[in-house]
């Protein structure tokens, strides 16, 4: 996702104010701007919203005891104010104001805030008396004046009390103004996400039920000789975690697999490959069932295609000389072939020939350096429905990692651009796509608003 604060980790911090429920939304902007949120609660602040919406939201655990360990034994709140390029809290109590000026850390809120060197952006909320005591604007300014904390001031308006005056939580944009603001071009401070805090599984129904997806995974190598060959860095990761996430998700899968450096799913069916042509012969295998009907639900072409192989490949060791030059030809587009064959277009994009029926989704991917301009042209180039652009050259997002920066360009035009994931969760963003997708074809049979027959289960 793009924004203003893409890549970075905000904690947002969360006091016993009534306000507590604003903090949802305000979560919700700050994912709008690209952030990945971590989310503390004061036990006064479980008791206006729980920690299941906001870990729900966030994808990670909430933190709200002082000693409460992560799976891997670290402690929570720590993990956070090393890893955040901001502490955010909102709404901030009287309390947390006076607890903060003096330095207590009773809660994972004030104990964050004291454990971290990144900025803090604190937004009160509280009645319009308890702001203007002097106890109050005293700890402001220290919290201002002396640790260099941003204050965004309250507003005024109606108050819990019934009353109206200044006290309000202010209007959430401006929240998130601040701490863009707050953080300016500083670096993010820990693009590992190994190192942030860890992800709760999102919980996904089985959306893929009765669906067989096939996905093509790690790198084919053509031969120079028997000994030597062309190949590239894929390790087939990528691939795996796009498997397993389908069988999670009650798929039938079939596992196309090259050179690969990872294991691969149990349960899936596997087909082994090595060279572009063998891959070829494997996908065109796959694309009619025994009764003429599509084959798949869905081809996801995650493994790395060599685009170049040798014209006469020796059928004996190459002897060890001054120098070799090899001739070399590029290899089919496999993924444009079999959108064709999807839609029944031949290679000039002309409607020649029955398209698979029900048609299916197909997904393609495009390893770029440097820039993802080009992505555009190949979706339309290849005919896929949905191509995985990612800019291998960046780090955390190459080849072997297990984590992957991408943008999801769709068909229609619309693109997503996702920060740093692990690759199951851009496994699993990648296969809501697909299933809403066939969802909506199968809809669209039903009701008669194509001329596709009803689909059957795979």
């Amino acid at each position: 996702m793009t924004g203003r604060l893409a890549g970075r980790l905000i904690g947002l911090g969360v006091t016993g104010s009534i306000a507590a429920y604003k903090a949802v939304e305000l979560l919700r902007l700050l994912q709008a701007e690209g952030a990945d949120v971590a989310v503390m609660l004061s036990p006064s602040a479980t008791r206006f919203v729980g920690p299941l919406s906001f870990a729900a939201l966030s994808r990670h655990p909430v933190e709200t005891e002082l000693l409460e360990l992560t799976e891997d034994g670290r402690i929570g709140h720590i993990v956070v104010g090393d890893s955040a390029d901001a502490i955010v809290v909102a709404p901030a109590t009287a309390h947390f104001l006076g607890a903060m000026a003096a330095g207590l850390a009773g809660d994972v809120v004030t104990a964050t805030c004291l454990a971290t060197r990144a900025p803090v952006i604190v937004a009160p909320a509280m009645d319009g008396d308890m702001w203007t005591h002097p106890a109050t604007r005293r700890n402001v300014a220290n919290l201002r004046d002396e640790f260099g904390y941003t204050i965004v001031e309250p507003e005024a308006g109606p108050l819990a009390s019934g009353q109206s005056g200044v006290g309000r939580l202010a209007e959430l944009p401006r929240i998130v103004d601040a701490v863009v603001a707050a953080i300016g071009d500083r670096q993010v401070r820990v693009p590992d996400p190994a190192a942030r805090p860890p992800v709760v599984a999102t919980a996904r129904d089985a959306d893929l039920a009765n669906r067989h997806i096939v996905v093509t995974v790690g790198g084919t190598r053509e031969a120079i000789d028997p000994v030597r060959f062309i190949g590239n860095r894929s390790t087939g990761k990528m691939g795996v975690a796009i498997a397993e996430a389908a069988l999670a998700r009650g798929a039938r899968v079939t596992v196309i697999a090259a050179s690969v450096e990872v294991g691969l799913p149990l349960g899936a069916a596997v087909v082994r490959v090595e060279s572009t042509a063998d891959l070829r012969a494997a996908l065109l295998r796959t694309t009619h069932a025994p009764d003429g009907a599509a084959g798949f639900d869905a081809l996801v072409m995650a493994a790395a295609v060599a685009d170049f192989r040798p014209v006469r490949p020796a059928d004996r060791k190459l002897e060890r000389g001054s120098g070799l030059i090899l001739e070399l030809e590029p290899t089919p587009d496999l993924l444009a072939e079999v959108g064709r064959i999807a839609h029944g277009l031949d290679s000039e994009g002309a409607p020649t020939r029955e398209p698979l029926r029900p048609v299916p989704f197909v997904v393609g991917f495009a390893a770029e350096t440097g820039s993802l301009d080009r992505a555009a042209e190949k979706l339309r180039r290849k005919g896929a429905d949905l191509l995985v652009a990612n800019d291998v050259a960046e780090p955390g997002s190459g080849f072997g990692t297990d984590t992957n920066r991408v943008a999801m360009l769709a068909a229609d035009g619309s693109r997503e651009d996702l920060p740093l994931l692990s690759k199951r969760e851009v496994a699993d963003r990648l296969l809501d796509c697909v299933a809403l997708a066939l969802d909506e074809r199968d809809a669209a049979l039903q009701t008669g608003r194509t001329n596709e027959p009803s689909p059957e289960p795979a």
